[in-house]
């Protein structure tokens, strides 16, 4: 049986650890994640998603502020002899003593296909940059950021509509999937860990504020992609009110096959909105049962989903209808 220390925080770590729970090779000494955080309007302190999974299962949890330089902790994890330290989205680097302590060495499952997007936000930014594939990598785990040798890639296709949380939610299976396939192979010596090309690399950094601020100049396509790689912090104006733009479509004849049928009805109005001559962040047609149309700096963008200060998200067409939208009206950049 392979021991394992587990590390990770967020919901895009449980389905690894569950899948480690309940496969008969493993048992799981142990779970590493973030401090409890304040959330909510009482500011009560929150469990992560992993350690509320931990608890379940009645397992230790170490919750160090600084997993480098907390002596209790080091000795902990000196004293569990596990055979590897798995390493899922935890949020704090590993120091040098903690990566030389298991046998097998640490483990990480990485949100992109290295060495493309290393770094905390592989996801939001592989839909950022209108990504048409990515997937998950194994690795084993060194002194830099998703810098370690690889052990085994799974990829998978992005769709057009898909947003961070439906591909967070795919690519945290797929993961679960590989990293099994991975700590097995290694335990059989059956894997030969690959250097990076770093003449490929890429860098997916924390997303700042500015980041989630709608520019109309832009084009359809790259707003479009910061709205769902970027999901659901991405922020308009309104009527000078902040207006979050949950979900879009990019329409036109570049997108009508990647769009689903309740969409490319929009084609038929084509002969008349590729005509239309408008400001970006103009509103230049209301598409009955979906949603306001937006001219942006190249392109029309229709606003499937939005939501109002203090309001529930809601599909364009009721945010339409609820708010008496007129076509020329002007959305305005966020701020």
């Amino acid at each position: 049986m392979i021991k394992i220390v587990f590390f990770g925080t967020p919901q895009f770590a449980v389905p690894s650890l569950e899948r480690l729970l309940a496969h008969p090779a493993f048992q799981v000494l142990a779970v590493v994640t973030q401090p409890d955080k304040r959330r909510g309007r009482g500011s009560q302190l929150a469990a992560s998603p992993v350690k509320a999974v931990a608890l379940a299962h009645h397992l230790p949890v170490w919750q160090p502020k600084s997993v480098k330089r907390e002596a209790d902790t080091l000795d902990k994890l000196r004293e569990t002899d596990a055979d590897a330290f798995v390493v899922v989205a935890y949020g704090q680097i590993l120091s040098q003593e903690i990566l030389d302590m298991p046998r097998l060495g640490c483990v990480n499952a990485h949100g992109s296909i290295l060495p493309k997007y290393r770094g905390a936000a592989p996801i939001q930014w592989s839909l950022y940059h209108g990504e048409t594939e990515t997937g998950i990598t194994t690795m084993l785990m060194d002194a830099g950021m998703d810098t370690g040798p690889v052990l085994l890639e799974a990829h998978t296709s992005i769709s057009l509509l898909e947003n961070f949380d439906d591909l967070a939610a795919r690519l945290a299976s797929l993961g679960a999937d590989l990293l099994i396939e991975t700590l097995l192979k290694l335990e059989q010596s059956a894997i030969q860990p690959i250097p990076q090309n770093e003449t490929e690399a890429t860098y997916a950094p924390l997303i700042k504020k500015e980041d989630y601020w709608l520019n109309w100049q832009r084009d359809a396509i790259a707003l479009h992609n910061q709205i769902r790689g970027f999901y659901p912090h991405c922020t308009a104006t309104f009527r000078n009110a902040p207006l979050k733009i949950m979900a879009t479509a990019p329409i036109g004849p570049d997108y009508w096959a990647d769009l689903p049928s309740e969409i490319q009805i929009l084609e038929k109005e084509w002969s008349f909105l590729e005509k239309c001559i408008a400001q970006p962040g103009e509103i230049v047609y209301l598409a009955k049962g979906l949603g306001p149309v937006v001219q942006t700096g190249n392109g029309l963008l229709l606003l499937r989903e939005v939501q109002l200060p203090g309001k529930r998200p809601q599909s364009g067409w009721d945010f339409s209808n609820g708010s008496r939208v007129a076509i020329a009206e002007i959305l305005g950049n966020g701020t």
